[in-house]
This record gives structure tokens, C-alpha cells and sequence, in this order.
């Protein structure tokens, strides 16, 4: 086994692909609702499910997160998440009902839930410190690609059912009577990817650690690492491990509940950014600001090109520039394109570049700082006694962050107004630049361990 094991970089890598499944849940939905709802003449309700029962798969999934990876590993739980996407887009296409649409779609969902909690966490026990920046944010990056795929995917195959012959075979009703199933389908092929490379990773040694395993642990430091860092990290993981045993804290010690507090705050603050709402609605945002269909669909391509792109930078640059500088110029950005595209709105001035400059601006900064830097940071500030745990909390926060935005955005801009909204949404961005400025301390070039000293109270 351990002969087999590839260089951290592909162990990282194959961990970050849990980012794809989260990214092609995500967008997918966009092209398919309509479809679906024309097949089954979905009543409202029944539609909200269809919609949100993802989501709500997502929060189960983060909630048995931790126990599963307590118990069986990390690499299984990930191996499990897998299989979970899997059987959710086979049986998606193979649905011959709304209700079993919706169980298949909360099948997904707690899959991709597992994976948003055990990807990054595998990624930050694996990764040395000089590159554990770069090596979580392509969880990040890879739920951008994610996201992208999906919108190509969608986009090809509605055109080619509008291209294709009519007939009476099955592939048929894949390719052009009913899409949609065929859309549900191309999901097999990130989880099958997914599994694949998972096969040839091994499981985290700091895991291996705490269940008793030491031998095998550090054969696989030994393999990855070279025999001199391999001795250095196992030394310092397992001198750790001795101390946390004999504070016997939990989650909500007092010792760690700041970190909690700073871990929660980041993934709710990410989200009430506005990121998904323009992610979710940017059809609608640009319609509001007189685009056509055509127009603000090949926009939102835009959108997903740009998050891309700056993604890949932030990689490059946060264990170079560090955390806290990325988060600083990136907040500069955000806060100031989240302005200006309220008051083209407030304005009336919404049929010329600015706007789209400005919401491009947006994802780019996001991208840059605050999308990929609050996952490397909540799976970098915990003990590794708590750490599975206390990430899973975070995790569920982000989650419930995220269905709350889904929720009240149509109202918001509804009531509000799109000019409210964005500078509500400028508002939490501004409370959460002067949290980073205030409270965080940088991370880069530490080990998990030497963290843990900085952070935890009488260490």
C-alpha cells in the first residue's frame, strides 16, 4: 500500500475534486428547474423541495461529517461521499417522479455536505506548512470549476436536444424530449472521478494517529515526506496529541470557543457577501438591469470564467503574501464594487459596463481572498483533538448561511431593492474587514502544531 503512494501535491489535488462535487450541484439546478417542472407540473411547494432538497442534504451530510470521520477515516468518508453523488445523478436521470427527484437530489446533498467538511480538513493534515495555503485553496478552485462545468454542460445539451432529431429511442429521450435527465447524468462523471483518484491516496496520518495507528502513520509520512521531515512532523503530532489528551477539552472548552467564534464568523460572513446571490441570480440581477435572456445567461458564463481565474491567484499568492494581506486587498475590492453596483441601481444607471465591471470586479476579489482564504483558515486554526468537530461547526454555519441568503434574496430585492441589498450586503462585507483586521493573526509557513500554540490559550 504504501509503495503505491503518490507525492502530496496529487494526494491534495485528489482531496480538492470534493470541490467539484460541490460546485456542479450547485449550478446545475439553474438549467434544470424549468425542464422539471414542465415534465411533473410541479404545485409550488413541491418545487421548493426539488430546489432546496439539496441544501438540505448538504446540512445532514456537514451534521454526520464528523462522527463518520471519527470512526472510519477520512479518506472512507470521502470515498462514501462519492458514492452518495454517484447514486444521486444516476438516480436523478432514472427518476420517474418529482418525490423521488427530491429523495435523489437529498442523496447528492449529503454527499456533497460530507465532502465540504472532509476535503479541506484531509487537505490541511496532509499538506506541509510552506504550501498548506495553496493546497486547500484548490478545494476552492475546484468548486469554481465545478460550478463552470455545470453552466457548459447545461448549455450544451439544451443545444443539442434543440438541434437533435426527433425519435423514439431511448437516447432520445436522454438528448432531446426530456434533457433534463441527461443534464442529472453528466454528474457521474466528477464523482466517478472523484473515486478514482481517491483509490490512490492514502489515509491521514494524524487520523491513523489518534486511532492508535502508529506504525502505519508514519510509513506514510516516511513515504510523502522524506525520512528526516517525516521523524520532525511525528514527533511534534504526537507530542501534541499527548498534551490535548490531558486537557480532556471538547469542542466548546473555553480554550477553544474564541476560535469556534472566529471559525463561524468567517463562513457566515463569507456568504453574506453576496457571493451566492449573484452566483444563484445573476439571470435575474442582469434582467433587472435590461439585459436579455441570451445576454444575462452568457454574463453568468463570464461571472464563472473570472471566479476561475482569480482563484488560480489566490492560490499562487497566500502562502507568499499570506492570508491576512490577500483578505485585506481582496475586502478592498469587494466593498467598493458592492457600493458602486448599489448606486447604479439607485441611480437608474444599469444599461452601460459599469455595472458588469463592477459585479466582474466582485467575483474577482472574492475569488481572491475571502472565497478560497476562510476555508484554508477554519481548517487551519483548530486542534487536531477537536479539530473534525469544530470544522463540521463551521462548515454547518457556511451551510446554513447559505440557505439563509437563497431564502430572503428574491425578497430582499424584492422590498429592499437591488440597490438595498447590495449595500446591505457592502455593509456585513465592511464589519467583516474590520473583524480580519482585529482578530485574526497570520497563519502561513506554520505547521497545524505551531498554530495550535499561537492560538489556543496556554499553550
Amino acid at each position: 500500500m504504501i509503495k503505491s503512494i503518490q507525492t502530496t501535491g496529487f494526494i491534495c489535488f485528489a482531496a480538492a475534486l470534493g470541490g467539484l462535487l460541490f460546485g456542479f450541484d450547485t449550478a446545475v439546478i439553474s438549467g434544470i428547474i424549468e425542464l422539471v417542472n414542465r415534465q411533473f407540473t410541479m404545485d409550488a411547494v413541491m418545487e421548493g423541495w426539488f430546489v432546496s432538497s439539496g441544501l438540505l442534504g448538504s446540512i445532514i451530510g456537514v451534521i454526520v461529517a464528523g462522527l463518520l470521520s471519527d470512526t472510519i477515516g477520512r479518506k472512507n468518508v470521502l470515498i462514501l461521499s462519492a458514492v452518495l453523488f454517484l447514486a444521486s445523478g444516476v438516480g436523478c436521470a432514472w427518476s420517474g417522479s418529482a418525490a423521488m427527484l427530491v429523495w435523489y437530489r437529498l442523496v447528492g446533498g449529503i454527499g456533497v455536505g460530507v465532502a465540504s467538511v472532509i476535503s479541506p480538513m484531509y487537505i490541511a493534515e496532509f499538506a506541509p506548512a510552506r504550501s498548506r495555503g495553496k493546497m486547500i485553496a484548490l478545494y476552492q478552485l475546484a468548486i469554481t470549476v465545478g460550478i463552470l462545468l455545470a453552466y457548459f454542460s447545461n448549455a450544451f445539451l439544451a443545444d443539442l436536444a434543440a438541434r437533435s432529431q426527433a425519435s423514439d429511442s431511448p437516447l432520445s429521450a436522454l438528448l432531446q424530449k426530456e434533457v433534463w435527465r441527461s443534464m442529472f447524468l453528466v454528474m457521474a462523471i466528477p464523482s466517478l472521478l472523484f473515486m478514482l483518484a481517491l483509490l490512490l491516496v492514502p489515509e491521514s496520518p494524524r487520523w491513523l494517529l489518534l486511532r492508535g495507528k502508529t506504525g502505519r502513520a508514519l510509513a506514510i509520512l516516511q513515504a510523502v515526506r522524506g525520512e528526516p521531515a517525516a521523524a520532525a512532523e511525528y514527533t511534534a503530532i504526537t507530542a501534541s496529541m499527548v498534551k490535548n489528551r490531558q486537557s480532556v477539552r471538547t469542542v466548546f472548552s473555553k480554550d477553544i470557543r474564541p476560535l469556534l467564534l472566529i471559525g463561524v464568523l468567517l463562513a457566515v460572513f463569507q456568504q453574506f457577501s453576496g457571493i451566492n446571490a449573484i452566483i444563484y441570480y445573476g439571470p435575474k440581477i442582469f434582467a433587472a438591469a435590461g439585459l436579455n435572456t441570451e445576454d444575462a445567461l452568457y454574463s453568468q458564463v463570464i461571472i464563472g470564467v473570472v471566479n476561475v481565474v482569480f482563484t488560480g491567484v489566490a492560490i499562487s499568492q497566500s502562502d507568499k503574501l499570506g492570508r491576512k494581506p490577500l483578505l485585506v486587498l481582496g475586502f478592498s475590492g469587494i466593498i467598493s464594487a458592492l457600493v458602486v453596483v448599489g448606486a447604479c441601481f439607485y441611480t437608474g444607471y444599469t444599461n452601460g459596463p459599469l455595472l458588469l465591471a463592477m459585479l466582474l470586479l466582485f467575483i474577482a476579489c472574492f475569488a481572491l481572498s475571502l472565497g478560497p482564504i476562510t476555508w484554508i483558515l477554519i481548517n487551519e486554526i483548530f486542534p487536531g483533538d477537536v479539530r473534525v468537530k469544530a470544522v463540521s461547526l463551521c462548515t454547518l454555519s457556511l451551510w446554513m448561511a447559505v440557505w439563509l441568503v437563497r431564502q430572503f434574496f428574491p425578497w430582499l430585492l424584492e422590498n429592499v431593492g437591488a440597490a438595498g441589498v447590495f449595500w446591505i450586503f457592502a455593509g456585513f462585507s465592511a464589519f467583516n474587514l474590520l473583524f480580519c483586521l482585529r482578530i485574526l493573526m497570520e497563519t502561513k509557513g506554520k505547521t497545524l502544531e505551531e498554530i495550535e500554540g499561537i492560538f489556543v490559550a496556554g499553550h
